[in-house]
């Protein structure tokens, strides 16, 4: 069996990086994200060295480009690696953005410097279609593959795979291993669901909503437009911490049709004049690589697309690109009480520009806070989310913050499956691996996770090793 060591993603649910040892001289390293949260030690510039053995590495895979996914690769460049980074075709278009606005944040603002980073970050690309095989190790006086992967959608973010990894030993006996990455819900805006893969021997899966169930999409639509119509109804602004990629353009797909809704059923008023705002440069920027990525979104979207809709540039949308746009921005919201909605990052409300609108607003009645993705322990957004229904208080820049806005959290906008869905990803496979190992999720998700499955394969009066 071949060996896996995680490097990341073990006892939380962030840096992902997982190397898998082919032998001796050869491994794979698949993902290299960056510790967020709680997952985050207090030397985070020690947590951030890449201080394995990067010597046998023969290519880096990328799942898919969120930052806890990626935000290691300044450094492992930094530390020598020249070999291919292996993506999807929407991912390579994603990943120079990514890393570019790590740069700036982490690593350092000499434009200089980050230019020929990035030169060499694209130099080293390789961009893979989905569903085909590519060769990443050969070994022998004939020089005979032995080690393929091929990426499958994962219905995560766009771009995003889980990769499946074929080696064959030099005795001919042969092994195949999955790594899910993040695997998404069914049903998700503009992305088609994953499909499972035919079976393997061990899989490496995320666990980070093993221990729950989303509502519906339906459910989650109706969660999304109750909590802007409250707002609506107090005057106030729905302020939205959002990831830059994937969940913001979800939301935005989500909102547009809403508001098509509202304005076909000829509904005058507030819905109307609803401003749609996305105060995040980064945002905007990724909203745009979306939307040329078309032909890799799913079949409703590509009917909207056919209907002469756009659902990531419609008229009630705007954007806010300057600093001094996002401070007039903030001002003139808190004051006036105009109907908006605003996303804006750091997802987890751990920096970035929603800091300014909760300091603005997180005490004010009228606003409301609506969490539509994953608040990680240790994390201004789930202090804000744990305490906030009870009228607790925050710390935000040292400054403690009652809480009056109304909280809301949509767990079904969730880019990841939940304990049904990692099941069934598990379940709709023709061979299904013996050994499963649980990484990116917390304790209590992993342990629920661990038992549903090994309650699946007693059923089925199949052997499993679950490794946590």
């Amino acid at each position: 069996m071949l060996d896996i060591i995680h490097h990341g993603g073990t006892t939380g649910v962030t840096g992902s990086c997982h190397q898998l040892i082919l032998d001796s001289e050869h491994s794979l390293l698949v993902d290299c994200g960056l510790f967020q949260g709680e997952d985050a030690t207090e030397d985070s510039f020690e947590q951030l060295q890449i201080e394995f053995d990067i010597s046998t590495v023969k290519a880096l895979i990328i799942t898919h480009v969120h930052i806890d996914h990626v935000g290691r690769l300044p450094y492992l460049l930094a530390a020598g690696f020249t070999g291919p980074i292996i993506c999807s075709i929407p991912s390579a278009k994603l990943l120079p953005l990514v890393i570019e606005d790590a740069l700036k944040i982490g690593f350092t603002r000499n434009a200089q410097l980050i230019q020929r980073f990035q030169a060499q970050l694209e130099s080293q690309i390789v961009s893979v279609p989905y569903g085909k095989w590519h060769n990443v190790a050969e070994k022998g006086v004939k020089g005979e593959i032995t080690t393929r992967i091929k990426l499958k959608r994962a219905g995560h973010i766009l771009g995003s795979c889980y990769v499946e990894v074929a080696h064959q030993y030099a005795g001919g006996e042969k092994e195949r291993v999955i790594f899910s990455g993040d695997l998404g819900a069914p049903y998700a805006p503009l992305l088609p669901a994953p499909q499972s893969p035919y079976g393997c021997e061990q899989l490496v899966l995320e666990s980070t909503y093993g221990d729950r169930q989303h509502p519906d999409r339906r459910q989650r639509c109706a969660t999304l437009k109750n909590a802007i119509e409250q707002a609506l109804i107090n005057g106030g602004t729905v302020m939205v911490p959002a990831f830059s990629i994937g969940r913001t353009q979800e939301l935005l797909y989500e909102l547009e049709g809403i508001v098509f809704d509202a304005k076909r059923k000829a509904k005058k008023g507030q819905w109307q004049d609803l401003e749609i705002i996305v105060d995040s440069p980064l945002a905007a920027r990724f909203t745009h690589v979306y939307r040329q990525l078309k032909p890799f979104w799913d079949k409703e979207a590509q009917r909207r697309l056919r209907s002469g809709r756009h659902p990531l540039n419609f008229e009630n949308l705007y954007t806010v690109e300057s600093h001094e746009a996002h401070e007039q921005t903030v001002q003139y919201l808190a004051k006036t009480g105009r109907p908006a909605v605003v996303i804006a990052a750091s997802g987890m409300c751990a920096g970035g520009r929603i800091m300014n609108y909760l300091k603005a607003m997180l005490s004010d009645e009228r606003h409301q806070v609506l969490f539509v993705g994953y608040q990680g322990a240790g994390t201004p957004g789930r202090a804000i989310q744990q305490y906030g229904p009870q009228g607790g208080w925050v710390e935000i820049d040292g400054q403690r913050i009652d809480i009056k806005a109304g909280i809301t959290t949509i767990n079904g906008y969730s880019a990841h499956a939940d304990q049904k869905n990692l099941l069934n990803f598990v379940k709709r496979m023709r061979r299904w691996p013996h050994t499963i190992r649980l990484v990116h999720g917390e304790n209590t998700a992993k342990t629920a996770l661990k038992q549903e499955l090994e309650a699946m394969y007693q059923r089925k009066s199949k052997q499993i090793n679950i490794i946590m």
